[in-house]
């Protein structure tokens, strides 16, 4: 795989592909080394994850450097992902030993027991846009329970992918965490392996399915954060000058190219002019770093072209750029409606598409009408309004007043076509372990 800088066009590097009979002895030799690291104790455990932290802290400037030539992402980003990344290691060793299963209450001579266990080989398959942080929640919450892993990173990100496998793997015994390198055919490979047992993957929604589809026969479990199409709603009363700043945040951080970027815009008629000129005006300044590569470039520019020849009138952007690279301008477009692809689908690009709307209860049923259900934003001066909005909108996290943020140990929960299962937080814990059920009585006496 040869890996070009989204941004200049020049050649990153090569990394060669895992072939289909290498993988299959990287998942045997992860197998065996299961049964030995199930049963190390849960506080070395534990100790391993924190000493990985401490090595990722050391290498970020490094790591950070490696994904903005890959991806385009700006490098004081990109070391904000490793260090979340970090803390997330440090989080699963302070949560992993504190795991526990249950007691019950059944005959007095009798012990009744569920625990949990591992449940093996994990398939760690993580996307190209945030490459050290999630690889760092699924790999965290894997090991810390006693899974071993085989981890491919996206073939959009490889060598950020490597250089995390390599300092984690550094503080594990070995054949513990195994790397594997190659695009969608590895992959499926790995995902439809029979001695895999978890497939945790973040990604595109067909990626998913074809995933789910997979483990439907081998029984694996499938963890899924797959596509969003996240609606932002700005209510009557706010101000527009402000929620023009949350919307230009949510649509072009990182270039549009987060999980939960804002996707859509539904603004209140009674702001919406207001809100629209602040918008362009931040669009106007906002610094975009380039896309992941051209071909994502094309796929964003065609959802654009196809809004503005069904009537959206574009008042930033909208246009590709002349030069090397893959940069796409912020792009704001008015006078959206929903059957434009824009608003239908997944756009992972700088643009902000807005709709304007009579009512809340119109923005409520327009955000909820999609096959996606990540997260979703409301902007309002109502409590009312926040209490419905939170209650009534079919996504797994539901934002007030806030674009993003959230307390520590949230776990995101997909759902419909965007994914299943917790992502992050103590109950991704319980997504990595199966629970057995273990009733105890002492064998009659002589």
């Amino acid at each position: 795989m040869v890996i070009l800088d989204p941004a200049t066009g020049a050649t990153v590097g090569t990394v060669p592909m895992t072939t289909a009979a290498e993988l299959d002895r990287q998942v045997a030799a992860a197998r065996r080394a299961g049964p030995v690291w199930a049963r190390t104790s849960a506080v070395e455990r534990a100790a391993a994850l924190r000493a990985a932290a401490a090595s990722l802290r050391e290498h970020a400037g490094e790591l950070a450097e490696l994904n903005e030539r890959e991806t385009g992402r700006p490098r004081a980003e990109a070391a904000e992902g490793v260090v979340a990344g970090a803390a997330t290691l440090e989080q699963y060793a302070e949560l992993g030993p504190l795991h526990r299963g249950h007691t019950l209450h059944g005959d007095h001579d009798a012990t009744d027991l569920m625990v949990w266990e591992p449940r093996g080989v994990v398939a760690a398959l993580t996307p190209w846009n945030d490459p050290v942080a999630v690889s760092c929640g699924l790999l965290g919450a894997a090991l810390v329970t006693g899974n071993t892993a085989v981890y491919k990173p996206s073939e959009r990100a490889p060598h950020t992918g490597a250089r995390l496998g390599e300092l984690l793997a550094a503080e594990l015994p070995a054949d513990v965490l195994r790397i594997a390198q190659g695009d969608g055919r590895i992959g499926a490979h790995l995902a439809a392996h029979p001695d895999v047992a978890v497939v945790a993957h973040v990604g595109s929604t067909d990626a998913g399915r074809s995933i789910a589809r997979n483990t439907a026969t081998t029984g694996a479990k499938a963890l899924l954060e797959n596509g969003g199409n996240d609606a932002m709603i700005v209510d009557a009363g706010v101000d527009p000058v402000w929620a023009a700043g949350q919307a230009a945040l949510g649509a072009f951080a990182n270039s549009g190219q987060i999980c939960v970027s804002v996707e859509r815009i539904f603004v209140h008629r009674d702001v919406a002019e207001p809100f629209l000129s602040a918008l362009a005006t931040e669009a106007q300044a906002w610094r975009t770093a380039p896309l992941v590569d051209r071909r994502h470039r094309d796929q964003v520019h065609a959802q654009v072209r196809d809004a503005v020849e069904r009537g959206a009138e574009p008042l930033t952007g909208a246009m590709l750029p002349e030069g090397e690279g893959a940069h796409y301008p912020a792009t704001v477009l008015a006078h959206c409606d929903p059957g434009m692809r824009v608003m239908r689908e997944e756009t992972f690009g700088p643009v902000a598409p807005v709709r304007v709307v009579s009512t809340f209860d119109q923005a409520l049923a327009e955000a909820a009408a999609d096959e996606y259900g990540l997260a979703a934003c409301v902007l309002t001066p109502s409590m009312a309004n926040a209490q419905r909005a939170w209650r009534e909108l079919p996504v797994g996290t539901v934002k007030i007043n806030a674009v993003f943020g959230g307390a520590p140990g949230g776990a995101a929960h997909p759902r419909r076509a965007s994914g299943s299962g917790f992502g992050y937080g103590p109950e991704l814990l319980d997504e990595m372990t199966q629970m057995k059920v273990v009733h105890l009585r002492p064998a009659p006496t002589a």
